[in-house]
């Protein structure tokens, strides 16, 4: 008998236009309600793909590029889902520490704030583990929990209490 896989692996490729994030949106909601995340953790893993995916379709690609496309890979584990965004566009600076990371000046005026920007932060923010890679293109790397009760889950105690 085949040994099953440590991951399921669910894998999109789309022309990385603004018009087929709903369609990330929709297939990372589907995937995250079959696995049992509360609803709330749902729509906090739709916010964040997204941010990612449009930073790649907003920053990644020159316009005059043909081929613009951006990949998403869904990992589901039975503890965690693994959502990866990536593209092969001209990749941005990025040496800042997650904490670093600050959606506004604190002094601000949130009338005066100007749109975008926020992106890192909110996904930073949403996830529970975030790294992102820049070569050839950028990655980002999302990484959501299940959780018990506010703690994530640990397999070892649930195989642990069915013996």
């Amino acid at each position: 008998m085949a040994q099953r896989p440590e991951a399921d692996v669910i894998r999109l490729t789309l022309p990385a236009q603004a018009e087929y994030v709903g369609v990330v949106r929709l297939t990372v909601s589907g995937i995250a309600n079959r696995m049992g995340f509360a609803y709330e953790e749902i729509e906090d893993i739709k916010l964040a793909v997204a941010e990612a995916c449009t930073n790649a379709v907003n920053h990644a690609y020159d316009r005059a590029a043909e081929e613009m496309e951006l990949s998403v890979t869904c990992r589901v584990f039975p503890d965690r889902l693994v959502i990866e965004v990536a593209d092969q566009g001209k990749g941005f600076w990025f040496d800042r520490e997650p904490a670093d990371l600050r959606p506004i000046h604190p002094d601000a005026d949130l009338d005066d704030v100007a749109e975008g920007g926020l992106g890192l932060f909110l996904i930073h923010a949403l996830m529970d583990e975030v790294d992102v890679q820049v070569s050839e293109g950028v990655t980002v790397t999302m990484t959501k929990y299940l959780r018990g009760d506010g703690v994530a889950c640990d397999d070892r105690a649930d195989s642990e209490a069915e013996a």
